[in-house]
């Protein structure tokens, strides 16, 4: 029923709201107050280099260069587009809904999973390299989002100053919570505020508020329709495909839903489960799905994982991306440690994209101070935390794991052709 969540919206008026608003340090005034906190974030967001890199880095299929195949930039307005449309019929908070949605990815590695599978490879192998504030042993692009917003996304103020993003609670809390990979007929939020970096799992925790909880849902609605699309475009699905997809539909649709293979696309599969979601949920029982329109979600998870997540092109171009990202993070490794200063400038002499790409997020995000004259912190008015330590080894290698991690997939590429090219 339209409106049914009003009373639970993340508001003033809900006694959570104080929490849910919080910000580690109080934000700059402007004079104003034509914006809510929710949204100040949501400005935030989209002004950050790391959501600005999104229109280049992988959603499903690697490196693409077909201008209509879905970037990870489009798939976060796509879910974005989903939640808003759910949290407006339920009566939540929109404003709160569109700023969780719009940063909810600005942690992704290049070439989508499959690079995050990589950095956690990599973090593996060095199971003793970790830092308090990178949040932990191993490589999740959830915690990584919360990563970012917190330590490495920097927006100007007033002043011209660059500071990190200090986003509300609420919306940090449902960057690290929005894993919309676990399989649940209902969710809830839970009831209670934690240290968002004690969370050791992908999907171990519910969000906060109801919000965040619309758009963990409205990640799954949003990427299985467009997977289909796009993997429609590429010919990667035959006709057993379509036949078991068209089976598929008759079996948990039945005569709701068209069985033609044309019908069976984002706009028809997202229609139909944001208003079975909306029809089905409330307080009392959670965001949920009717019985049949959660065995559709299930059992179409389950034909893209066969058909197209592990087509063998797919694979194939993998292969590529594990050796990009070893390759690039191989190099990085040989210029520690940092004795005499400057050493990243002389070992990386040869490689000069690089070198003043790398020494820029060194300046930056770390205690290393350049060996030229050019002072580029007080150039570029930094008034950021100082996160990764390098004369330390473990730190040293959550910082290379983080600068790859931001890259887009066109960047890690070229870095690659640059440092094997005679």
């Amino acid at each position: 029923m339209k409106g049914t969540f009003t009373a639970v919206r993340m508001d003033e008026n809900n006694k959570d709201y104080v929490q849910a608003a919080k910000r580690e340090h109080a934000l700059y005034e402007r004079g104003n107050t034509i914006r809510s906190e929710f949204d100040r974030d949501y400005t935030r967001l989209i002004n950050s280099l790391a959501f600005r890199r999104l229109k280049h880095k992988t959603q499903v299929f690697l490196a693409p260069t077909n201008d209509h195949v879905c970037t990870r930039m489009e798939h976060v307005i796509h879910v974005k587009s989903v939640s808003e449309t759910i949290a407006k019929y339920l009566g939540l908070n929109t404003d709160l809904t569109a700023a969780v949605a719009i940063g909810h990815d600005i942690g992704h590695a290049p070439f989508g999973h499959h690079g995050e599978d990589c950095l956690n490879a990599i973090l593996n192998d060095n199971k003793d390299n970790s830092i308090k504030t990178a949040g932990g042993k191993k490589f999740w692009h959830e915690r990584n989002s919360l990563f970012f917003a917190d330590y490495i996304e920097t927006v100007q103020d007033p002043n011209g100053i660059e500071r990190n993003l200090n986003l509300t609670y609420a919306v940090r809390d449902g960057l690290i919570c929005h894993c919309g990979e676990i399989d649940q007929l209902s969710i809830k939020p839970r009831a209670e505020p934690i240290d968002l970096y004690a969370i050791k799992q992908a999907g171990s925790v519910q969000p906060y508020t109801w919000e965040g909880c619309v758009v963990k849902i409205a990640d799954k609605i949003a990427y299985l329709g467009r997977d289909l699309e796009d993997a429609r475009r590429y010919h990667i699905i035959d006709m057993t495909a379509y036949r078991e997809l068209r089976e598929i539909v008759a079996k948990t649709l039945g005569a709701d839903f068209s069985s033609t293979a044309q019908a069976i696309n984002a706009s028809t599969i997202v229609n139909a489960l944001v208003s079975d979601l909306c029809e089905h949920s409330s307080v009392e029982a959670g965001l949920c799905f009717s019985q049949k329109k959660f065995d559709f979600l299930t059992e179409l998870k389950k034909f893209n994982i066969a058909y197209i997540y592990n087509h063998w092109r797919l694979v194939e171009f993998e292969k590529y991306a594990t050796l990009v990202i070893k390759t690039i993070f191989d190099m990085l490794l040989r210029t520690f440690p940092f004795a005499p200063s400057g050493k990243v400038g002389l070992c990386l002499k040869y490689f000069p994209q690089l070198r003043d790409s790398f020494e820029d997020w060194l300046v930056k995000h770390s205690n290393y101070e350049s060996a030229g004259t050019f002072d580029r912190t007080n150039a570029l008015h930094y008034d950021t935390v100082s996160v990764f330590d390098c004369t330390n080894e473990k730190s040293y290698i959550k910082c290379i794991i983080e600068y790859i991690s931001g890259m887009t997939d066109q960047f890690a590429i070229a870095i690659y052709n640059e440092i094997i090219s005679f």
